[in-house]
Order: structure tokens, then C-alpha cells, then sequence
């Protein structure tokens, strides 16, 4: 079952609910990417720290108890803040926001050093952020230069 951008299905509030629970952090959407067999949660930027838990240990029993990577970002409901949210440990220097025909198309500038810290092994930090602006802002390409 894919959801709609935009839309939450049934099986992605049921992570949410187990998610809060758990945690107690406020999340606003969970993301399944199956293709990496992940979970992404957006939780309050103020809830980071409790979703992860001391020493991560929040996210080791979610991924045991979902059988699936968790990753938890800030959630922000401005679009470059949430670039700059999905890239924590990249240096940006620029990020340039196109729209046509209600479609985004973004570019995101890292310093040099960062680059493959940015994009992370196998394109997994890229693919995150594209899975996550698609979902979030109709955002249809990405690019990170």
C-alpha cells in the first residue's frame, strides 16, 4: 500500500500511535520507505532527544519491535528548515527552491568536506530527503551539488 503525498494510511498511524507510546515524543508523520525497509518518524524538534533515548536506546527497541530501521528527524513545517533538518551533519551553503506547475525542485549546496556525509552510503541521506519532501512539500527532484 503506497499513500498518496500528503496522505497518511491506516499502517503509518498505527507506527505513530506505537511510536508516541513508546517514547512519549510528539511525532507528526511516519514515512515507510520500503525500498530501504525503514521508518522514518518527524517528531518536535524538542522531542528529539526523548524519541532517540539515552544512548539511542528508544530506537533500538522500535527498530526490534517494527523489524525495521528507525530514523527520527526534526519536523518543520518550513521547507528549507526542513532541508537544513534532514542534512544535520552537512555544512549548507545554499539551497535554491524552484516551483512549476505546483512541483518543487530543489537544489541543495554543501560545503566540499560534507558532501559524502550529505548524500551518506549508498545515497541513503539522499533518498530519505527525497522520500521525505516529496511526501511533505511536493517536492519532485532533489539534487545535492
Amino acid at each position: 500500500m503506497v499513500s498518496e503525498p500528503g496522505k497518511i494510511t491506516v499502517e503509518e498511524l498505527r507506527f505513530l500511535s506505537m511510536f508516541t507510546d513508546l517514547t512519549g515524543a510528539t511525532a507528526y508523520r511516519c514515512i515507510i520507505d520500503r525500498e530501504n525497509n525503514r521508518l522514518i518518524f518527524l517528531v518536535k524538534p524538542s522531542d528529539v532527544g526523548r524519541a532517540v533515548g539515552k544512548r539511542g536506546r528508544n530506537l533500538e527497541l522500535l527498530k526490534k519491535l517494527f523489524r525495521r530501521n528507525v530514523e527520527v528527524v526534526a519536523y518543520s513545517p518550513d521547507l528549507e528548515e526542513m532541508i537544513r533538518n534532514l542534512f544535520p551533519n552537512a555544512r549548507i551553503l545554499d539551497i535554491s527552491i524552484r516551483e512549476r506547475n505546483g512541483e518543487r525542485y530543489v537544489t541543495v549546496k554543501v560545503h566540499e568536506d560534507d558532501k559524502g556525509r550529505a548524500i551518506g552510503r549508498e545515497g541513503r541521506n539522499v533518498k530519505r530527503a527525497r522520500l521525505v519532501l516529496r511526501e511533505l512539500f511536493n517536492v519532485v527532484s532533489l539534487q545535492v551539488r
